[in-house]
C-alpha cells in the first residue's frame, strides 16, 4: 500500500502532465494557474488510497482522482469571484479573478469543470462520470444555500457543499476498483464521515461555522466524534484500510 505522500505526489505529477483541450488556447494558462495554487490534494489522494485499498489500481484511478481535483478547483475559482465570496487571495496567492479578471476567471472555472468530465468519461463505463456529476450537483446546491439562506442548517449545508466531494473521493475509488454495489455501502458510510470531519476542523481553524454556534470546545468535540466514527467505519471494512486510517488521523489533528 502506498503512503499518502506518495499518492499526493502522483496527483501533483498527474496535474502537471495533464493535457488540456488545445481549443481552449491561452485559457489553459489561467487554468494551470488555478491548479498550481497548491493545497492538500486530499480529495484525489483519498480517491487513490480507496481504489488501492479496495483492490484496484492506483494508475487506473488517477484520471478519476484528477477529475475530482479539477471540480474542486473549479469551485474555488468561482467561490472567489466578487459575486460570491469576493476573496482576493487563495492559498497565499492572488485569486484567479484578481490576476486575470472576473470574466476570464468565470470561463476558466467552466473549462476546469468540463475538463473534469472529459477525464471522467475516459472510462468505458459511465458510472464514474455519473458519480462525479451527482457529487458536483450536490456541492453546487450547498453553495447556493450558503449564499441565499442566512439561517441554513449547518449540517445540511456541509453535507452538500463539502461532504459531497469527500463522498465522491471514496465513491469514485470503489467504482474504479469494481467493488459490488452492496459492498460499497460500508465504504460510502466512511465517506460520509470524512466531509463532516474536514469541515468541522476547518471551522475550528477559521473560527466560524460551528464555532459560532457551538463554541470552540463544542466544535472540537464534534470533530473528535466524527473522527471516531470514521475510524469505526473503516474497522468494519474487510480490506487493508491502514492508509485511509492514517489520512483520517491527519485530518483530525491538522492545523492548516
Amino acid at each position: 500500500m502506498r503512503e499518502p505522500d506518495e499518492l499526493r505526489a502522483l496527483v501533483e505529477h498527474g496535474l502537471e502532465d495533464l493535457v488540456l483541450t488545445p481549443e481552449l488556447g491561452d485559457l489553459t494558462e489561467v487554468m494551470r494557474y488555478a491548479l498550481a495554487g497548491g493545497g492538500k490534494r486530499i480529495r484525489p489522494t483519498l480517491c487513490l488510497a480507496t481504489a488501492e485499498a479496495a483492490g484496484g489500481s492506483v494508475e487506473e484511478a488517477l484520471p478519476a482522482a484528477l477529475a475530482l481535483e479539477l471540480v474542486h478547483t473549479f469551485s474555488l475559482v468561482h467561490d472567489d469571484l466578487p459575486a460570491m465570496d469576493d476573496d482576493d487571495e487563495r492559498r497565499g496567492r492572488p485569486s484567479v479573478h484578481v490576476v486575470f479578471g472576473d470574466g476570464v476567471a468565470l470561463l476558466a472555472g467552466d473549462a476546469l469543470l468540463t475538463e473534469a468530465f472529459r477525464l471522467a468519461l475516459s472510462y468505458e463505463r459511465v458510472d464514474v462520470a455519473r458519480e462525479l456529476a451527482v457529487a458536483t450537483q450536490g456541492m453546487i446546491a450547498g453553495q447556493f444555500l450558503d449564499i441565499t439562506d442566512a439561517d441554513v442548517d449547518l449540517g445540511r449545508l456541509h453535507r452538500l457543499k463539502t461532504g459531497r466531494l469527500f463522498g465522491a473521493s471514496i465513491g469514485l475509488g470503489v467504482r474504479v476498483a469494481n467493488v459490488p454495489e452492496d459492498v460499497q455501502l460500508g465504504w460510502r458510510a466512511f465517506g460520509d464521515e470524512l466531509g463532516l470531519l474536514f469541515q468541522v476542523v476547518d471551522d475550528v481553524l477559521d473560527g466560524d461555522g460551528y464555532v459560532l454556534r457551538l463554541g470552540t470546545d463544542g466544535t472540537r468535540e464534534l470533530a473528535a466524534d466524527a473522527a471516531e466514527r470514521a475510524r469505526a467505519r473503516l474497522g468494519e471494512i474487510a480490506a487493508d484500510t491502514s492508509v485511509l486510517l492514517e489520512i483520517v488521523d491527519g485530518l483530525a489533528v491538522r492545523t492548516a
